[in-house]
């Protein structure tokens, strides 16, 4: 994990494993920033949606009992949301480097759509 100081907060970048490790052991909250679209395309089970363009720092969980992680597509909207978050005053808050991308990219499931039926299926990428 590397940290940054951001607006007097912490930033804390997470690997894609370091998240599914934390959320395995029930640690952290997964906040997807992504569309609606994008988020009923794929999706990491059990990952909230709370989409960039209708962010609101006060309307998240507090960090008490579990720690939040952002995530997005590639690590990019997933930052803009964890600073906006400390911007408004929150002291410490993660985000996944690389994004669903790279969740993909370390083998690890997700549920994503059947294109021959449109259905949910559970997948991982191989290889």
């Amino acid at each position: 994990m590397k940290t940054e100081n951001i607006a007097g907060g912490t930033l804390e970048t997470w690997t894609a494993q370091e998240v599914a490790d934390a959320f395995a052991r029930d640690e952290i909250v997964l906040i997807d920033v992504r569309t609606p679209q994008e988020y009923s395309f794929e999706r990491i089970d059990g990952a909230l949606l709370a989409p960039m363009q209708a962010f609101q720092p006060m309307h998240m969980p507090g960090q008490s009992d579990k720690r939040i992680v952002f995530h997005c597509g590639s690590g990019v909207r997933s930052k803009k949301v964890a600073e906006k978050y400390l911007q408004a005053g929150n002291d410490r808050v993660a985000h996944m480097e690389g994004g669903f991308g790279a969740w993909k990219d370390a083998g690890l499931e997700y549920t994503g759509t059947d294109m021959t039926t449109g259905a949910p299926k559970q997948m991982k990428k191989s290889g």
